[in-house]
């Protein structure tokens, strides 16, 4: 993802520093930072941006805006990280998290002013190919950014339309915890069984057994999130199941999820940020979520032994 949308705001003209693992960076300093799939060719040349092992070699730089691309299982460590680099940060830089899962925004909460962090909603596939490629395989709705915390969402407009100028469309939203929860629906269904099965989003729609467990999945999330207190676009999960079936999944039907992907390049999972979290906040708030539990406990499995 974050190479995704780098690329959208490289070719919008913007000043980019990317910070990556050692063998992306020798890439992209190399051959330059390559989008490909379904928003088109765009190919930024090495020139046209930084690429960095670490926020120690951006030496006294300051940034307008930090993305976080992060899994969210690296979430604390890159709180920490950048708080122990805030003199990259102006006094009006906002930290955009574009992370899946509930529960990062709250974790830079700790290290930072609540008013300077803002979530992304992404219903965008990315897939990485060479180290310095990524395919955008699907889009189902723009992306859409906002504060959990009241932030001043002016200050996040020209990351949004610079986003959308360079070819993937984003929005600025006053409702980022329905979107997120709304992500949250979806990704607890899809992911984790779409990983276990080894099978695209539409495959899991097509066959009934595989859509009595994705609507237990929803049903309890859906339960976990309003016990919690939280809230989403529709005021009943079988709304949310309608669009589900209808538009989301259809739209995205061809992708294989993150936690698959994940899983066959033997690297951990973000699996505890979603059907995980659900878990969580159901044992809080005295829920049982036993389809959830089982696909939690068979993605954690088959992890594990892929380690």
């Amino acid at each position: 993802m974050g190479l995704g949308i780098g690329s959208c705001l490289l070719k919008s003209g913007v000043r980019v520093d990317i910070i990556a693992r050692p063998g992306t960076v020798a890439a992209l300093q190399r051959d330059g930072l390559v989008r490909k799939g379904i928003f088109g060719v765009h190919l930024a040349e090495p020139s046209q941006f930084g690429a960095y092992g670490s926020l120690e070699e951006l030496g006294r730089e300051q940034y307008d805006h930090i993305l976080v691309c992060t899994k969210s299982f690296d979430s604390l460590e890159a709180a920490k990280d950048l708080c122990e680099h805030r003199l990259l940060l102006r006094e009006q830089t906002g930290i955009i998290l574009f992370q899946n899962g509930w529960g990062n925004a709250e974790t830079f909460c700790r290290f930072f002013d609540s008013r300077r962090i803002y979530s992304a909603r992404v219903i965008t596939g990315f897939r990485r190919g060479p180290e310095n490629t990524v395919t955008v395989t699907v889009h189902a709705d723009p992306i859409h950014i906002g504060s959990l915390f009241g932030g001043d969402l002016s200050k996040v407009t020209a990351v949004c339309e610079l986003t959308a100028q360079g070819d993937i469309p984003c929005e600025v939203t006053d409702s980022i915890e329905k979107d997120l929860w709304a992500k949250m629906l979806y990704n607890c269904a899809l992911n984790s069984l779409g990983a276990v099965l080894d099978v695209a989003y539409g495959v899991l729609a097509e066959h009934e057994y595989t859509r009595t467990i994705m609507n237990g999945i929803i049903a309890e999330t859906f339960a976990v999130m309003k016990r919690a207190g939280y809230e989403t676009h529709w005021p009943d999960y079988n709304d949310f199941l309608k669009v589900f079936y209808e538009k989301l999944v259809p739209l995205t039907a061809d992708h294989k999820s993150s936690t698959l992907q994940d899983i066959l390049a033997g690297k951990k999972t973000e699996i505890d940020a979603l059907n995980g979290q659900v878990i969580e906040l159901g044992r809080k708030h005295s829920l049982s979520v036993p389809y959830n539990v089982v696909v939690y406990n068979i993605v954690k499995f088959i992890e594990e032994r892929k380690a």
